[in-house]
């Protein structure tokens, strides 16, 4: 069983939600130059790339990778060993944009990963990420038992 979940998206949301206003502008503006090509493309690569996780169950396999447009994974295949362990992690990502008044908009992304941590207890990449801390810790709980891993204590 393969399970994909998705991470993040790279370019932050306000550089998603650009990115899908010029995909959206540059298919319009096809009709009238093909200079609107380059805008579809531009605007494709940072609104629609994402961070995503690829689990196979029973393979015993991770990947860790970034969906080029979308569409294109990349990223190689990691064999899950026994002596690696899974843990949660909180995260808080902030972001602050300008606008042409010079006003700034503050944006604070809080939530809680689940995290593989290979043999020597160094953070190899995240599994899942969850907003609240009960569902993370059930969804931890029964990877331990798919995976047959140690949970890492900090």
């Amino acid at each position: 069983m393969r399970v994909k979940n998705k991470i993040e998206k790279p370019f932050g949301p306000t550089g998603t939600s650009t990115g899908v206003v010029m995909f959206i502008i540059g298919i319009i503006y096809i009709y009238f130059s093909l200079i609107g090509i380059i805008l579809v493309f531009i605007g494709a690569f940072i609104g629609f790339t994402s961070v995503n996780t690829f689990l196979d169950i029973e393979k015993r396999k991770i990947k860790f990778s970034n969906s080029i447009f979308g569409i294109i994974p990349t990223g190689k295949w990691i064999d899950i060993t026994n002596d690696m362990k899974i843990g949660l992690e909180n995260k808080h990502r902030g972001y602050r944009t300008y606008s042409r008044g010079m006003r700034t908009l503050d944006l604070h992304i809080k939530d809680i990963r689940i995290v593989l941590y290979g043999p020597d207890n160094k953070k190899i990449g995240p599994i899942n990420k969850f907003k609240s801390l009960e569902s993370a810790k059930k969804n931890v709980e029964e990877l331990r038992e798919l995976l047959g891993l140690e949970i890492h204590k900090l």
